[in-house]
């Protein structure tokens, strides 16, 4: 399984960006997937997550702001991001486990070493 990130970028306070992950392997619908993040000086942080059911799960700090969904026939993760602070500043991962859903996963997504596959990371840099 390879995962590759794309869209980030730079915007302003307010702006909004659009994630992607794609998804190199088999049986991607049967995979729990999720977006996570890291902060300089931080630790790596779950930002929302997708069940093989389809069940949702988000971070509080983002809840109403990202929407995670997923294009199965693409075989692509995305991330919307609206109204961007700049505490969302960070690395974004694109990160898999072939298990329907990891332990955790409906509490804040679970701990990132569940997930056995991790994307490079793209950067999103909002500025005030």
């Amino acid at each position: 399984v390879q995962l590759v990130e794309s869209g980030g970028g730079s915007v302003q306070s307010g702006g909004s960006l659009k994630l992607s992950c794609k998804f190199s392997g088999y049986h991607y619908n049967s995979y729990c997937l999720c977006w996570f993040r890291q902060a300089p000086g931080k630790e790596r942080e779950g930002v929302a997550g997708v069940d093989s059911d389809g069940t949702t799960v988000y971070a509080d700090s983002v809840k109403g702001r990202f929407t995670i969904s997923k294009d199965n026939a693409k075989n692509t993760l995305y991330l919307e991001m609206n109204s961007l602070k700049p505490e969302d500043t960070a690395m974004y991962y694109c990160a898999a486990d072939r298990r329907g859903v990891v332990p955790g996963f409906f509490i804040l997504l679970g701990e990132d070493s569940e997930y056995s596959y991790w994307g490079q990371g793209t950067q999103v840099t909002v500025s005030s």
